[in-house]
């Protein structure tokens, strides 16, 4: 192999301390990547794979245009990759051998802050663990783009840490090198996550103020390792990062990932988006901030009735000052994103239209008060007590800054003429000189008749005097001095030209360096106000949510909830924020809710697609926008606060863990059953369908049971095994709802009502004949149905069989006949009994004298794998036995 030329090892330095990450090596106008990063950036981006050098010791190379490279490391961020950006740090001219490089940041899939890589009205937050020698976990989120750091401990259990990353959508998390392997391959089975490591937890000086409000030792730890890495990676003032705030998790209302899957609280199951979750309706805020507050209040609703109580109150007042209201939020929507700004302004990436956005942005903010304090002054204090006036910034950005600025700050055109002397004289002399360059144009073509000639100006000979081959016999002799020949012109200069090219592009020169400095300069006198401007987009952003509640109140018919100290729920036409917005106006069926001391467990029964589903859901979410301070989709809402919310909705396989329906099933309802208390909402659906009919019952009525006497929490429970419903007999504080619905000329139609009491059918063929079925499918259907129920009608239900029944039954088997009506085979449902059946029918075998026939009818029954048929199946070996009989 060859030697290595000097720039390649430089690269290979470089490239050895960050293995973990496509090194953009910075050469002219192109981002180069070589050897393996190459091969994969090649692959990843979809552009061309070239080399460097020739034969054995060709280096694979790719390239990117530095102009546009933004768009391609995008897209290496949104697929989990690394990238360190490598570039000059010395200027070429002064340079002795190799320009000395430097990697400037590493961009990683939590850190980065551009506009193009995240999202607008969402967190983008980096996370952290560290765990501790008591088994207790330090959990830290930041958001780079707009300094906010939230910390709180965690026990030992994988899936806290996995619930804590999927509420913040994190995207990256780090951790030290000998933390649990057994939690991270359980967080990476569970999540599509970047793992970054960073072991040094030691505090740092500069940003020790953040951590002051932090008592714990443990919580001080685990913010140094998020800063070390933070400090390590983007080599760069990070002066914008907020004072860390510390959340317990017990503070809010629980709900585990699956259930926030399920309820679809801030996007769709199927598609994932927005529209059509509860986001997507409650979503009325005019600023992007607004929407981040917005999103995280859902994720996390509150425990402190106090708090839910205030930002009701302030629903309230917005309610009843509509005019005031609706010009609030038309001043709101002119304000900027304010967190991010003054983000990227300490970040030192801010540019001059930015500053723009910021200054109209705080012009806005007496506006905002004078209007609040015209509807109520408290609330005026409330939200912007102690905030620091911005005049001062104001002035200097309006004096400063031009209203439309261009959005490179290293070009010039920024400062406004007047600003600055020194860079008045340089643009006097650049215009003036400009105007004497279009001036000396023109008075050449008269003094020499070619009216051809022109002036140009290129980068390698400066300004010329350019005339066409045809025209040079006529220009009088000595008049200019030749400096270049082309194909079909010549170009010539004079002392004068050259003394005002001098002039012209030394004042240029000048006039941007100075531009820069000076904006440079403004820069650093707004990073003064970074703390004060979030502490108001704070403010901004809570005023922006509490006003879009107000409206979609109003807009939507929603009603104030109160809270019962006595643990009540009585919702009166209560709906589903969603689907009522999707279905005509007026057709939504409301439902009443009511669940209290005697009655904590509603068993419900009803066709498919009658909307039991819904029925479960709209409950839940009703409780998750009262406790996020919002108006609920009903006449009347009282409810207790809750806790914690689980649910177990719809089927979905986990093929990607090799996880069946019913394996998901029963993981997320052991889940609720271990982790619920008197305080939670457990909503189950469906539960046991996922296995044979025997097992199926016996599961469900086992989970009632517990649910009932053990974990006592308020619970919905969806079923179409008919059987249970007489559970109620027995367990008193589980009643019996249905869906109803009523058979119009052969027709069913859901009436979409719940009701007291016990559906007495699914009516599962009509749904088929909804669903378009082939009609002899419908039809033969019909015909099996009948002949499978009078076949069945004497089987009785397991739930409900006492011993004094069994006994009854068998002794009706063990009578001796010579041929056993239809009536007279029976058979127990519950798999012990059914066990205690065999053994009976072998008394019986022995007793009677039966027939071949019967004997083998006998022997099919003893050999029958009940625990693995489908309900269907058992129906049709029943109705087999039947007319084997006949």
């Amino acid at each position: 192999m060859a030697e290595q030329t000097p720039m390649m090892k430089q690269y290979l330095e470089i490239k050895a301390k960050h293995q973990d990450a496509f090194l953009f090596f910075r050469l002219g106008d192109f981002y180069e990547l070589f050897h393996e990063d190459a091969i994969k950036a090649a692959q990843e981006l979809e552009i061309t794979l070239t080399g460097r050098g020739k034969g054995e010791d060709r280096i694979p190379m790719c390239g990117v245009p530095h102009h546009s490279a933004d768009s391609y490391m995008t897209r290496l961020i949104e697929k989990g990759y690394k990238i360190a950006i490598c570039e000059q740090v010395e200027d070429p001219a002064v340079a002795k051998g190799v320009v000395k490089r430097e990697v400037v940041r590493i961009l990683t899939p939590g850190t980065v802050v551009e506009k193009g890589m995240i999202q607008e009205k969402e967190n983008h937050f980096i996370t952290s663990i560290t765990q501790f020698p008591d088994q207790t976990i330090g959990f830290i989120r930041t958001d780079l783009s707009t300094g906010e750091n939230e910390v709180t401990l965690l026990g030992d259990d994988p899936q806290e840490i996995i619930q804590e990353l999927t509420s913040s959508k994190a995207r990256e998390l780090v951790v030290s090198a000998d933390f649990s392997s057994d939690k991270l391959t359980k967080i990476k089975e569970a999540l599509t996550i970047t793992i970054s490591y960073e072991e040094d937890e030691s505090e740092l000086t500069e940003y020790k103020h953040l951590v002051h409000s932090l008592e714990q030792k443990k919580l001080q730890t685990t913010f140094w390792r998020m800063c070390q890495y933070l400090v390590r990676t983007q080599k760069r003032s990070l002066n914008h990062l907020q004072a860390v705030h510390y959340y317990p998790a017990n503070s809010y209302l629980k709900i585990d990932r699956h259930s926030k899957r399920n309820l679809e609280l801030t996007e769709t199951l199927r598609d994932k988006k927005k529209q059509g979750a509860l986001i997507g309706v409650l979503d009325q805020t005019v600023t992007a901030m607004g929407g981040r507050m917005l999103k995280k209040w859902v994720e996390q609703p509150l425990l402190n009735q106090t708090i839910i109580e205030q930002r009701l109150d302030t629903v309230h007042v917005f309610i009843k000052h509509y005019f005031e209201r609706e010009e609030l939020r038309d001043e709101l929507k002119q304000v900027y994103d304010l967190e991010r700004l003054v983000g990227r302004i300490a970040y030192g990436n801010v540019n001059a239209r930015e500053l723009i956005q910021l200054k109209r942005s705080l012009m806005k903010i007496p506006v905002v008060q004078a209007l609040l304090k015209e509807m109520d002054a408290e609330l005026e204090a409330h939200f912007f007590k102690g905030h620091t006036t911005y005049e001062s910034l104001i002035e200097k950005l309006e004096a400063s800054i031009i209203e439309d600025p261009p959005v490179s700050v290293k070009d010039g055109g920024i400062i406004k003429s007047g600003f600055h002397q020194e860079l008045d004289i340089y643009r006097d002399a650049s215009v003036n000189g400009k105007r004497w360059i279009a001036e000396l144009e023109q008075k050449e073509r008269q003094v020499t008749g070619i009216k051809t000639l022109k002036v140009g100006y290129n980068k390698v000979f400066g300004y010329y005097i350019e005339v066409t081959k045809a025209n040079v016999a006529s220009l009088p002799e000595g008049r200019y001095e030749r400096k270049q020949t082309l194909t079909n012109a010549e170009r010539y200069i004079t002392p004068e030209l050259k003394e005002k090219e001098a002039m012209i592009l030394g004042a240029e020169e000048k006039m941007v360096e100075l531009e820069y400095q000076l904006f440079s300069s403004i820069r650093e006198e707004a990073k003064q106000y970074v703390e004060p401007i979030q502490k108001l987009a704070k403010s901004i952003s809570e005023l922006d949510v509490l006003l879009g509640f107000a409206t979609i109140a109003e807009n939507k018919h929603y009603i104030r909830p109160l809270f019962s100290s006595k643990k009540h729920v009585s919702i009166i036409g209560g709906r589903h924020p969603v689907v009522e917005t999707v279905i005509p106006k007026g057709d939504y069926v409301a439902n009443d809710v009511k669940l209290e001391t005697e009655r904590e467990m509603l068993l419900i029964t009803g066709p498919n697609m009658a909307g039991k589903s819904t029925y479960m859901r709209q409950l839940a979410l009703i409780v998750v926008m009262a406790q996020i301070g919002c108006y609920v989709p009903a006449e009347e809402a009282e409810l207790p606060i809750f806790d914690q919310i689980f649910t177990r909705i719809g089927a979905a396989d986990d093929l990607a863990s090799g996880q069946s329906t019913f394996m998901v099933e029963m993981l997320e309802t052991q889940y609720a059953l271990t982790k619920a208390t008197q305080n939670s909402l457990i909503l189950l659906d469906e539960i046991g369908r996922g296995t044979s009919t025997y097992d199926g019952i016996a599961l469900a009525q086992a989970i009632i049971e517990y649910i009932h006497d053990e974990v006592k929490a308020k619970t919905l429970f969806s079923t179409h095994y008919h059987e249970l419903t007489s559970l109620s007999d027995h367990l008193k504080n589980l009643q019996n709802v249905h869906v109803s619905a009523t058979e119009d000329q052969g027709h069913v139609v859901f009436l979409h009502k719940v009701i007291e009491g016990q559906a007495d059918r699914s009516y599962g063929i009509y749904v088929a004949e909804l669903a378009q079925m082939p009609r002899p499918v419908t039809e033969r259907a019909e015909k099996l149905l009948v002949e499978l129920e009078q076949g069945m009608k004497h089987i009785p239900v397991a739930a409900t069989v006492e011993p004094d029944q069994i006994a009854s039954d068998i002794e009706k088997i063990s009578r001796p006949k010579t041929k056993p009506s239809n009536d007279e085979v029976e058979f127990i449902h519950e798999e012990p009994e059914q066990l205690s059946l065999f053994k009976e029918m072998d008394v019986l075998e022995e007793r009677s004298p039966l027939s071949k026939k019967e004997k083998q009818l006998v022997k099919k029954i003893k050999e029958l794998d009940i625990l693995h048929l489908t309900p269907f199946e058992a129906m049709q070996k029943v109705y087999e036995w039947q007319k084997s009989l006949k």
